[in-house]
């Protein structure tokens, strides 16, 4: 999908190319946001953990979590086709091709499922804007556990409307943080709290 301009020049554009780990990666645009599969995860996650990434405050590559998710993926699924790029918008975990094309992401828990599912209905909208039938599906190596994910009309008409809050939120002021539990494994805890007045 081409790149839209944004022709607001009293509006602030995100930068087209956050220097992030291109890994779980697709994108569309809204008006001028770039709308891509993590931001939709982060969407169901903190609110100012999104605003920060999509403004390139990327602190994910420090994480010792997000490094151990890596490791696992590369050792689990070694003989799958990993990290398989389309049109040099989106990076998935690995694909399967055979009959219907199946969308794998891989996860190391469930705390954040919510978060999962919809990181994965957003690739799964990418891939039917180009025409593409395909089918999802979240591993949870370390469970031994799958979850298949359908794009239907109803989770598909939430997405679109997610789509929108996401524009929202980067394009405003950056949201407050708010103190949750998974707050300490966060890679922003220390840019969120340290010395800070915001919610505890």
């Amino acid at each position: 999908m081409g790149q839209m301009k944004n022709t607001d020049s009293g509006k602030k554009r995100e930068s087209e190319q956050p220097d992030v780990d291109p890994n779980s990666f697709a994108a569309v645009w809204s008006d001028s946001v770039r709308i891509t599969g993590v931001k939709v995860a982060y969407y169901h996650i903190c609110h100012t953990k999104l605003w920060l990434f999509s403004h390139n405050i990327n602190l994910e590559q420090e994480n010792a979590n997000v490094q151990i998710g890596k490791q696992l993926h590369e050792d689990r699924y070694k003989k799958k086709r990993r990290d398989v790029t389309i049109g040099n918008t989106m990076s998935i975990d690995f694909l399967e091709t055979k009959g219907t094309i199946r969308i794998h992401e891989v996860k190391k828990t469930k705390k954040m499922e919510k978060s999962h599912e919809a990181q994965l209905l957003f690739y799964l909208h990418y891939f039917k804007k180009q025409g593409i039938e395909a089918t999802g599906v979240i591993n949870y190596p370390l469970l031994n556990k799958t979850q298949n994910i359908t794009l239907t009309p109803e989770n598909e008409s939430t997405l679109i409307q997610e789509i929108e809050d996401i524009k929202k939120i980067v394009l405003g002021k950056m949201p407050n943080p708010k103190r949750k539990k998974i707050c300490p494994k966060c890679a922003y805890y220390e840019f969120c709290f340290s010395g800070s007045e915001y919610e505890k």
